[in-house]
């Protein structure tokens, strides 16, 4: 059976291209852009290649195309068009619309396509900033609005987990050891497995010849606290997604401090989502981002 979605409502363009449905409809009635089918209850609704054609539309009028030439474009000088700009200014838009297209169709295809002609142009850790984090921004956007499916976002989450680890394979395979004696321990807290962003700070660190130990998800304190007792001046490096809960945190924190990092050189970087909620945090070891990038900043100067 195919499961596919193959069928948008004028919400789901809304949504899936930032051009409002008010707008839509307007381009539709003026220019003749696009042809909604209509359900057996007369409900409009609006075909895959209708998707494509309004994000390449979108794509072009933030290139400062006027939708009225646009409209005089056949079907096949769309994507042309597109194509040209996205070649000639290396615009990362147009890859972030693929990859949208391949994960709405399930094509692990078109994603390799799209990350090839990218990785031919621009680095990994260009790729990851400026393509793939823009795309998981609105991946959280299309997800709470029921544009997309839980299923979609964990499709394209597991192919940009599959990038990560074999780019950090390929850092291993020309690994130098780093003069710096810190040993980096990346782990997440027990109950969250949201690890993207772990997983591209362990590429950085192993890219950059330093010593990580790389943990992975729902890892609890005893065992963080046995590998205190093999390394010095630890960076322990977590993040907080949706554990621990709320109202546990600063307990979390405590209790981390008085293990891990009391009476140590041993330092806690941590990121995500949750520790918006954190107050007041005056410990000079617990060093508190809002983003990877900022994680990894940070790791420069510790």
């Amino acid at each position: 059976m195919n499961n596919i979605k193959s069928k948008f409502s004028i919400k789901d363009l809304e949504n899936l291209s930032g051009i409002k449905a008010h707008t839509i409809r307007i381009w539709e009635k003026r220019y003749n852009l696009f042809e909604p089918n209509r359900t057996d209850t007369n409900i409009r609704y609006y075909s895959l290649s209708s998707l494509q054609k309004i994000l390449n539309i979108s794509y072009l009028n933030n290139n400062g195309y006027k939708i009225s030439k646009i409209a005089n474009l056949s079907s096949k000088q769309i994507p042309a068009f597109v194509n040209e700009i996205a070649n000639k200014n290396n615009n990362n838009n147009h890859s972030v619309n693929q990859l949208k297209i391949a994960m709405i169709n399930f094509d692990q295809s078109l994603f390799y396509k799209t990350y090839n002609d990218l990785i031919s142009e621009i680095s990994f850790s260009k790729i990851f900033y400026n393509v793939f984090i823009p795309l998981l921004d609105e991946i959280g956007l299309l997800w709470q609005t029921n544009t997309i499916t839980p299923a979609h976002e964990h499709f394209i989450v597991e192919l940009i987990k599959q990038k990560i680890i074999l780019n950090t394979e390929k850092a291993l395979s020309n690994f130098k050891v780093s003069k710096k004696a810190n040993t980096y321990i990346l782990f997440l807290p027990e109950n969250e497995v949201h690890e993207l962003g772990l997983l591209f700070t362990n590429y950085q660190l192993t890219n950059s010849g330093f010593h990580s130990i790389y943990l992975g998800g729902s890892v609890p304190l005893e065992s963080l606290d046995f590998l205190t007792s093999q390394y010095n001046d630890i960076t322990f490096i977590s993040s907080f997604t949706v554990k621990p809960d709320k109202d546990q945190i600063e307990k979390y924190l405590s209790k981390f401090s008085n293990t891990l990092l009391k009476d140590s050189n041993n330092k806690l970087i941590v990121s995500g989502r949750m520790t918006s909620l954190i107050d007041n945090q005056t410990n000079p070891k617990i060093i508190v981002c809002n983003s990877t990038k900022e994680v990894i900043e940070n790791l420069q100067q510790v």
